[in-house]
């Protein structure tokens, strides 16, 4: 049995056994990506305080999808809020918010699946993207290039799931 070859070809639905039909295989395609909303505050400077050392770096990362009228077609925004501030004080040192958007075509992903996918691999193709944007920006805004570490996109989407199913439980659950 270790000789067998262990590689399969995709066949027919007819040439199948009980005409079962080989799983179709998600495609995606990038239509376009741009900056819809993009805001760079350099709060230290305008308030004429020189800052030193390294600062405190929050980042907030929120997911928005929607169908487009065109078939196959999906929008998914990518909001990413970041402030800075220093370690003395809750004194801002920046603050930058950018709504990233990817138009894309979606085929062969099942309905009850199309969520999780739009919210996880869609905006997993348009991280390196985003990332370079907010380097580029803090960089021009007179800080070193903020290297965005790497999201987790389907741990985000799962705390987000979990989140919803409480907050409906608390609806439901009489006080």
């Amino acid at each position: 049995m270790a000789d067998e070859d262990q590689t399969s070809t995709a066949t027919p639905a007819a040439d199948q056994p009980n005409g079962a039909a080989q799983p179709v295989m998600p495609q995606m395609k990038v239509l376009g990506q741009f900056i819809r909303d993009l805001s760079f505050e350099n709060v230290a400077v305008q308030k004429g305080r020189s800052f030193e050392g390294q600062p405190d770096i929050n980042v907030q990362v929120g997911l928005e999808a929607k169908k487009r009228t065109a078939e196959g077609q999906y929008e998914v925004v990518t909001k990413l809020k970041v402030t800075a501030k220093g370690k003395d004080g809750d004194e801002p040192i920046f603050a930058m918010e950018l709504d990233y958007c990817g138009i894309f075509q979606i085929g062969g992903v099942p309905e009850n699946q199309m969520h999780a996918y739009l919210m996880i691999e869609c905006p997993r193709m348009l991280f390196p993207f985003l990332r370079r944007i907010v380097s580029d920006v803090t960089r021009d805004g007179g800080f070193p290039p903020l290297n965005l570490e790497n999201i987790d996109f389907v741990a985000l989407y799962r705390n987000e799931i979990t989140r919803r199913a409480q907050a409906e439980a608390a609806q439901v659950t009489p006080s």
